[in-house]
């Protein structure tokens, strides 16, 4: 278990670098800029996100812990990051060195409350996975809990040792950086980080809790019962624990091996257009679903058939993250399909901002611009004349529209996110397996089905919105006339804050502020560049004085000068 030594080392450094990046930030993307040196800040800006990256990735790998859960979280959110973050995040793997036996089994002895040859017929000591949380063994029940159970072949997950204790330190730590951040007005306006901190939080606890990713696996196969395409492990509750988890050993093989596959007579394009069909399944019918189907959580089982039957089935494991379909998300979605249905750019953007994508701060003048151009373009077009479209035309629009979307407080609800999530990792699977896969083919049954069960209330919302429409317009001709009458009168007035009287005094306040900064952009800029280049490092703190000096004593002058 980790000491309070070790816990208040790895807070501090955390800390440490996250301060080191800020000021980094603030000097290149705010302090730079406003005194005529914005082309020099943005000609380095994509190799610091990425040298950025790659830091944090070390780190990651370093502390373990959640800084690897925080560093998988962020390369999905492409909402609220660029590019060169979450590319060079993609890859980090939740793979670490395991922990030693002995301390799994002083663990999972204490979780059990007996010896682990007393809950178990046997357990390897070599783990079949260790992860950042914990890791998997495989094992076998005893004869009599094999005849209560029906299996006696298990894998046992078990927390590493002194998680939680980890788990509290890094979210404390991120909540003071997510408390720091808050403060820088640009970010505060574009991104809502407390309650990111509190979806991530919230997805990072319920992970270490595996009596809820069991009775997730339970839920989601009561979801499958009958359905000969799915098979789900079985819990193994008398074993299972808070920080134990016992389950059925349904090994097979791995949905991305395609070597296996054809060695053991499966078509993996068959395979492809079946995982396809279950997870918009689980999408667009069930409403809750596996929210991380990587090749490791996958297995493709064979299994006794008929002639001309399909022999396998897709065997789902892992169920710590599980999404759902809101019903508030269902009727964002449906205005969505209204506003497309109509082209309407402005509709649109109001729909995405009402399922909570867009915070209350958006100006969505640009979005709106940027939905009118997509609509005048692709609007009407099916999903095979879209196939038929340039690629590299896809991509403009994507940049355009990516350029946009981070210049506004826009960011995915949790739900929507894992949405997106699980798709783009069906999608990639998918084409992995089948080269020529189309995952229009695969989303478009579910569409039609959407549309026409939304039938109804489509009309009527259109509906609606007509009687709105002509409401407005019946209107509009009094009011311009009220308003035009009002400027010959002379009556038209526009009401003001009463700021004349204190622009003075702002005005020498302004003045003493931007000294004062002056001083701690340089400050801090000599501090940064103290080891690189010690040189121009003298040079700033050398010019940071009469700032500070213009700062201090323009107040004494202010004070006893005229007023």
């Amino acid at each position: 278990m980790a000491g309070t030594g070790d816990t208040r080392a790895r807070y501090r450094r955390i800390l440490r670098f996250a301060a080191r990046y800020m000021v980094q930030a603030w000097w290149y993307e705010l302090f730079l800029p406003r005194i005529g040196f914005a082309r020099f800040a943005a000609r380095g800006r994509a190799d610091r996100l990425t040298k950025l990256a790659r830091k944090f990735h070390a780190l990651a790998v370093s502390l373990g812990g959640l800084m690897i859960k925080v560093g998988q979280f962020l390369s999905s959110r492409l909402d609220v990051l660029p590019p060169e973050i979450t590319t060079e995040l993609e890859g980090l793997q939740d793979e670490v060195p395991p922990v030693d036996f002995a301390a799994i089994r002083a663990l999972a002895e204490a979780e059990l409350g007996m010896p682990l040859e007393r809950a178990f017929a046997w357990v390897d000591p070599v783990p079949l996975a260790a992860a950042s949380l914990g890791q998997a063994h495989r094992g076998q029940l005893r004869p009599e809990d094999a005849v209560d159970t029906g299996f006696a072949g298990v894998v046992v997950k078990i927390q590493r040792p002194g998680i939680d204790e980890i788990v509290d330190v890094d979210l404390a730590a991120l909540r003071k950086v997510a408390g720091w951040l808050s403060r820088v007005r640009i970010v505060a306006d574009r991104v809502d980080l407390p309650t990111l901190l509190d979806e991530f939080a919230a997805t990072s606890l319920e992970e270490i809790d595996y009596l809820h990713e069991a009775a997730n696996a339970e839920r989601f196969s009561a979801r499958f019962a009958g359905d000969p395409r799915v098979a789900v492990p079985e819990i193994a509750w008398e074993r299972t624990t808070r920080r134990v988890l016992t389950l059925s050993d349904v090994t097979a093989i791995k949905i991305n091996d395609v070597a296996a596959l054809r060695a053991a007579g499966i078509d993996p394009t068959e395979v492809a257009h079946e995982f396809a069909t279950v997870m918009f399944d689980q999408l667009f019918r069930d409403g809750y679903f596996h929210a991380d189907p990587h090749p490791g959580n996958i297995f493709v089982t064979p299994i006794a058939a008929a002639p001309g039957e399909r022999a396998w089935k897709l065997t789902f494991i892992d169920f710590g993250m599980m999404g759902e379909v809101p019903e508030q998300l269902r009727k964002g979605l449906q205005r969505l399909i209204i506003a497309v249905a109509s082209r309407n750019g402005r509709q649109m953007v109001e729909s995405i901002r009402d399922v909570g994508v867009l915070l209350p701060s958006a100006d969505t003048t640009e979005l709106e611009r940027a939905m009118t151009a997509l609509f005048a373009r692709f609007g009407g077009m099916g999903f095979a004349e879209l196939q038929e479209v340039d690629p590299r035309e896809f991509r403009d629009f994507a940049t355009q529209f990516g350029d946009v979307v981070r210049s506004l407080p826009f960011q995915l609800p949790e739900n929507f996110l894992l949405i997106v999530r699980a798709i783009s990792l069906t999608s990639g699977m998918c084409s992995s397996l089948d080269p020529a896969f189309n995952i229009w083919d695969a989303v478009e049954p579910y569409a039609a089905q959407l549309l026409r069960d939304e039938r109804g209330g489509f009309v009527q919302a259109i509906g609606r919105e007509a009687v709105d429409l002509a409401g407005i317009a019946a209107r509009l001709p009094r009011r311009l006339d009220d308003a035009v009458t009002r400027m010959e009168e002379g009556r038209l007035a526009v009401q003001t804050p009463r700021v004349e009287q204190r622009l003075r005094s702002l005005e020498r306040t302004g003045r003493r502020i931007v000294s004062a900064v002056m001083f701690a952009a340089l400050f801090l800029g000599a501090l940064l560049l103290r080891e690189d280049a010690p040189v121009w490092s003298v040079i700033l703190l050398v010019a940071s004085l009469p700032a500070a000096l213009h700062a201090v004593f323009a107040s004494w002058a202010s004070g006893r000068g005229p007023r």
